[in-house]
């Protein structure tokens, strides 16, 4: 009951990452916001998420965890509400800054909930009921968006929310303890007196707060050949630096970036990196690429992902009873990069001519191997921490995840981008009077033909490209710690 009552609230808060995303038109439509304006109301929810992240498992120790997961639940169902009645822009933004300032805090603490509540045998169990949240909502975001937007309004994206933000605020309150030796920690902690870390604080969000920025508005705003792009990268590397020195020495640090010392940790938290890159970036490209280059409407592009989250569901409950107990943790995430890795490079083979099914195909082939990631390495990543330590711990491997998203997408986004003007030049060098292309031949077909061959290249060379970037990673994984012969992972 509480794997399923924390799930809830996770569900409805990865959903929202995606489920704006298709409705966004309508929303800058509605609002009187031009395209370049509307994507702010994106960017600024990555943006306060992003911040809050970092410093959830800290906030969690202050105020209590259950506490500080009941207001974050509370204040994003608020402000799911106040995003539905916007009637401008500038109210949007500031309902969509408070919306990622209560889903940022979520994840990271229902993972420490599930590392604290289940003992080591159960945890694979338990984080393959809160995978299955994780891997469904980004596929039923997009369909889930465009059928409420196309048969009712923009506004349902955000009224969705309510009444599972109002379910989960009740089971919450009635199903989860807090731990005695959290309760215990944290009354010490206030007895000695707060020693709040104000330096911490403003370095996260001048580092991540720029970082999330520059990476949504690389692309638009022409790299780094724009000021602005420029000035937020270096706000962003300098205050990152001096987080990590800062915390390092601080006694009570708002980011415990101590914990990546720990060896199998700090491996953990790079391959999450790498799943919140491989699994991001892809939810998009398909999509899209169905969308721009065999025309499909939203509603139907995003059910190219639907089968995919359908076979990750399928084999979620497989990979908690292999983890551990049947199989080494480290076997299957090998076996899952491996075999992410071959089903990216197959995918550099599709052409223009391919159907939804080949599609919907291809999507499976990517994300069946997602079980077999997420659920050993959440497992596993709290081998060898201390048991008081799963609220820090929890707050960094989501801050990965999340990072590997924004990252993975910026750099697909830009990528495609040069790529499909590289194609494009390559092959209207061919487009001569000597191969049948005469004064006479109409230009605008032409050149309708050249960019989808451009296009579907660039695609191509992106699916390739992660795939090698998988291939690669795959050795790191051999240096994850063994687990005891049927135990599974855990502290």
């Amino acid at each position: 009951m509480i794997a399923v009552v924390v799930s809830i609230a996770t569900f409805m808060e990865v959903l929202d990452t995606t489920i704006a995303n298709v409705a966004l038109r309508h929303i800058g439509g509605s609002l009187a916001a031009d395209q370049d304006e509307s994507t702010w109301i994106l960017t600024s929810y990555l943006v306060s998420n992003a911040i809050v992240l970092p410093v959830s498992g800290w906030l969690a120790n202050v105020i209590g965890r259950k506490r500080f997961y009941m207001m974050c639940v509370g204040l994003f169902t608020a402000s799911s509400l106040l995003c539905a009645m916007s009637t401008s822009l500038g109210m949007m933004l500031v309902a969509r800054v408070l919306q990622g300032i209560g889903g940022g805090g979520m994840a990271p603490t229902e993972q420490s909930m599930f590392a604290d509540t289940f003992p080591p045998e159960k945890r694979p169990q338990a984080f393959a009921l809160y995978g299955l949240t994780v891997v469904s909502a980004p596929a039923i975001g997009p369909v889930l968006g465009g059928w409420l937007t196309d048969n009712l309004s923009w506004h349902w994206v955000f009224l969705i929310n309510l009444p599972v933000g109002l379910l989960s605020l009740v089971l919450v309150g009635w199903l989860v303890v807090e731990p005695e030796i959290l309760k215990q920690e944290r009354r010490d902690r206030l007895a000695r007196g707060l020693n709040i870390d104000v330096v911490g604080l403003l370095l996260v969000v001048a580092g991540f707060g720029c970082l999330q920025i520059m990476l949504d508005r690389f692309e638009l705003d022409d790299g780094f050949s724009s000021h602005f792009i420029a000035g937020l990268a270096v706000t962003c590397v300098t205050s990152l630096i001096a987080l990590v020195f800062w915390e390092l020495w601080h006694p009570q640090p708002v980011v415990d970036v101590r914990l990546l010392g720990y060896r199998n940790f700090g491996i953990c938290c790079g391959l999450m990196f790498l799943v919140g890159f491989l699994l991001i970036s892809t939810t998009q490209l398909l999509p899209q690429l169905a969308q721009t280059l065999l025309g499909y409407d939203a509603t139907t592009s995003g059910l190219t992902l639907g089968a995919g989250g359908i076979a990750s569901l399928l084999l979620m409950p497989v990979a908690g009873i292999l983890t551990g107990r049947v199989v080494q943790p480290k076997w299957l995430v090998l076996m899952a990069v491996l075999g992410t890795s071959w089903s990216l490079i197959a995918a550099s083979h599709l052409e223009l001519s391919i159907g939804f099914w080949s599609i919907a195909a291809t999507r499976i082939s990517q994300v069946v191997w997602l079980p077999f990631l997420f659920i050993p390495l959440s497992s596993v990543s709290y081998v060898g921490l201390p048991p008081n330590r799963s609220n820090e711990s929890s707050a960094l491997i989501n801050l990965m995840r999340n990072l590997g998203g924004s990252v993975g997408v910026s750099f697909v986004t830009n990528y495609l981008q040069e790529r499909t003007q590289f194609h494009h030049e390559r092959l209207a060098e061919h487009i001569t009077a000597y191969n049948g292309y005469g004064w006479s031949t109409p230009l605008a077909p032409v050149n309708a033909l050249l960019q989808a061959q451009a296009s579907i290249m660039s695609y191509l060379d992106i699916f390739w490209l992660l795939g090698v970037v998988a291939l690669v990673v795959a050795p790191i994984v051999l240096l994850l710690p063994r687990v005891p012969k049927g135990a599974a992972a855990g502290h």
